[in-house]
């Protein structure tokens, strides 16, 4: 591999491990040097990015999935002159709202009552696309995934959250070479907060993935890793 060849992080989100990058990983061939990092024992957002910094060369692109896109901006938050590139994928930038408090902690009680099984039956289905959910594999891939964690990883990362710090402040900041990406069919985090996301950056480029759900890394890995090489190559 040649040695110009960037280091890239790959943040994973709530409740997801480094396998969810497998896909875009392979896609990617010899376009980047990647490290897939995700967050299980971590209970802030800081933590995290710590964990992020301490894992990469001294500098690095940096690519993060939904919580990992919070974490992201607090790495570059944190070490600006470390962060090469930025991409963030069905994620978003504002703060707590109210209203997400109880759906959260409906999710936390039926992790100690019912276990992290009921927990991905619950939580899983509506992140992911119409196409994803009717594939069975994918399907068990991603409950397994849940169920590995236990509910008091689930606590923490809901408490890293629900606690995160302001990531819109961050995001006006930013000035490397910026991804924004979603899908049509992600309600978590649509397209339409992206494009709110790219008025506060207007140099970012955005791309919206048609037929893709939330998880878009483990729904449409080829077209992700497209848009990461066009990324890292621009």
């Amino acid at each position: 591999m040649p040695k110009d060849i960037p280091h890239l992080a790959l943040l994973s989100g709530l409740l997801c491990d480094g396998s969810v990058w497998d896909g875009v990983i392979d896609a990617l061939g010899d376009a980047a040097k990647p490290v897939a990092i995700s967050f299980a024992g971590c209970t802030t957002i800081r933590q995290m990015a710590e964990k992020v910094l301490a894992s990469m060369p001294e500098t690095f692109a940096l690519a993060g999935h939904s919580m990992g896109g919070r974490v992201a901006l607090e790495v570059y938050r944190m070490a600006p002159q470390r962060v090469l590139r930025l991409a963030l994928l069905n994620t978003g930038v504002h703060p707590r709202t109210e209203k997400e408090v109880p759906g959260r902690q409906r999710l936390l009680d039926l992790a100690d009552e019912e276990g992290m099984a009921a927990v991905a039956r619950s939580w899983l289905p509506p992140m992911m696309s119409e196409a994803a959910r009717g594939n069975s594999e994918l399907m068990a891939q991603l409950n397994t995934m849940i169920e590995h964690h236990s509910p008091a990883e689930f606590h923490g990362q809901i408490h890293a959250l629900l606690n995160r710090p302001d990531a819109e402040q961050v995001l006006a900041t930013v000035t490397v070479p910026t991804l924004l990406l979603s899908g049509d069919q992600d309600q978590w985090s649509p397209v339409a907060q992206h494009q709110a996301m790219q008025r506060s950056l207007p140099s970012a480029r955005l791309v919206a993935l048609e037929g893709v759900g939330h998880m878009s890394t483990v729904e449409a890995p080829v077209q992700i890793a497209s848009a990461l090489e066009q990324w890292l190559a621009g």
